[in-house]
């Protein structure tokens, strides 16, 4: 669907060329919902503002649908847009338009019929959940609110992509919830592509198939969202996840530990069953558990136990691959005392 090949941005500033987008590729499959996620400065802004040429990148080149984008001339590019939505953090509306005049613009600009402008409108508004604020102001809807016009506004043109800029970052939590929730309804309902920058990796978890983490504009980590959370490669990675997923343990228990300190990572159906409890019946060893939890990511669980293992050598030995065996992960976090 989304083909980004070696794609490179770089601007010019009076002290000289920053590089905003680094040698990027990823490929974005039809209809899946695909994070971005990085720090302010790693790129994700500038990468996707390439992706619909509202950046026009320095080398390279952007494929939707085998269209190649940057090889279009200005009136089949703007034709191509149309097929291209997005959605920003700050909203974006017009504030001395109602609702609908907001959603309308677009459909006015594609030429579209009168008649024809009016329903599809009203069916935005209904799939949006703001029927009944179709002829207020922008000054008087929430935070919220906005977005989801802003999201009616995107998806006015019936595109196959959409490209959703921080879209919850300005928004409380329970309203972000209440935006993913939607943008899943959509991605399910119609078939849409999203693409998502944020720094959020709650959102990413929540929400996204597969992701990319982004640093000083290169992609240095790719894959399933899942698989992402359950054996990161990269420190800025472990660092995305711990935002969301935090195992620190005092250190005066850890003084305490005499053990081996172990972190034990269980993939899928095998989260749920009781691999530890069997290793410390069938060993000559003691576990104390000092933190843990099961996540679940795209419906599917991911448990994470941190412990301490005591025991003689052999025995801890035996039992850490017996663990390991039936686990995806083991990572032994300290070696006992």
């Amino acid at each position: 669907m989304i083909e980004i090949r070696n794609l490179s941005k770089i601007y010019t500033t009076k002290n000289g060329t920053v590089t905003g987008v680094d040698n990027v590729s990823l490929h974005i499959e039809t209809g899946e919902i695909f994070g971005i996620v990085g720090y302010s400065g790693a790129g994700k802004s500038s990468l996707l503002r390439c992706i619909n040429l509202l950046e026009r990148p320095t080398s390279g080149s952007i494929l939707v649908d085998n269209v190649d984008l940057t090889s279009l001339k200005s009136s089949e590019l703007r034709i191509a847009r149309l097929k291209i939505g997005m959605i920003f953090q700050h909203f974006y509306l017009i504030s001395q338009k109602t609702v609908f005049e907001n959603i309308a613009f677009s459909l006015k600009a594609a030429n579209l019929p009168k008649d024809r402008i009016k329903k599809r409108v009203e069916d935005l508004l209904e799939m949006v959940g703001l029927l009944d604020k179709k002829d207020v102001y922008p000054s008087q809807l929430s935070g919220g609110q906005k977005q989801r016009v802003g999201i009616a506004r995107a998806l006015a043109n019936d595109p196959k992509v959409l490209l959703c800029d921080e879209a919850t970052s300005a928004l409380d939590p329970t309203t972000t919830k209440s935006i993913l929730k939607l943008l899943k309804k959509i991605n399910k309902e119609l078939g849409i592509t999203i693409v998502l920058i944020t720094h959020e990796m709650d959102v990413v978890k929540e929400i996204c198939n597969r992701m990319a983490i982004m640093q000083d504009g290169r992609v240095i980590e790719e894959g399933s969202v899942y698989d992402v959370f359950a054996s990161p490669n990269t420190e800025l990675t472990k660092e995305f996840i711990e935002s969301v997923v935090s195992f620190e343990i005092p250190e005066v228990i850890l003084e305490a530990c005499e053990g081996p300190i172990v972190k034990v990572t269980f993939k899928g159906n095998v989260a749920g069953e009781g691999v530890i409890s069997d290793m410390l019946q069938t060993f000559n060893v003691k576990g104390n558990f000092l933190h843990g939890s099961i996540e679940y990511i795209q419906d599917s669980p991911l448990g994470i136990f941190i412990m301490e293992i005591r025991g003689n050598l052999e025995e801890i030995k035996s039992a850490l691959n017996y663990i390991e065996e039936r686990a995806a992960q083991v990572e032994v976090l300290r070696d006992g005392n």
